[in-house]
């Protein structure tokens, strides 16, 4: 029986409007750049794992300001990964810092993200949600 598994990610951009990107360490999209983010922990509401989640992966502080969008994905053993994105503040800038399964943490100008491999329907989703142009 497959079933739905919560996520959530964190589109952050900073004062430039450059945005915040992880290279991810685990699967899914492993090597390939795509916003913060992961699993909602048991009992965990979406707003506080995707703060929870950017924290640990780059070490940075967010508000969260609004939910954007919602994606599903495909995961191990016929589940679904339901991602809720969350449009995140940034605390005070600082440089990004990798850490927990991210291999890597940078902002990103947005004519930068055509040359990167990201994640599967990154781009097209955040486009579609009217938080970039391409």
């Amino acid at each position: 029986m497959s079933r739905e598994i919560p996520c959530v990610g964190a589109v952050v951009f900073d004062a430039a409007g450059d945005l915040l990107l992880i290279k991810r360490g685990r699967e899914p999209a492993l090597g390939r750049w795509s916003v913060p983010g992961g699993r909602v922990e048991p009992g965990e509401s979406h707003e506080a794992a995707v703060i929870r989640e950017v924290f640990e992966e780059t070490g940075l502080n967010i508000t969260v300001a609004r939910e954007v969008g919602t994606v599903r994905r495909v995961a191990p053993g016929g589940d679904t990964y339901v991602i809720h994105d969350f449009l995140g503040e940034l605390g005070e800038r600082r440089t990004p810092v990798a850490n927990d399964d991210a291999l890597e943490a940078k902002f990103f100008a947005l004519d930068e993200l055509a040359d990167l491999d990201t994640s599967d329907g990154l781009i097209d989703a955040l486009t579609d949600w009217g938080l970039i142009n391409t």
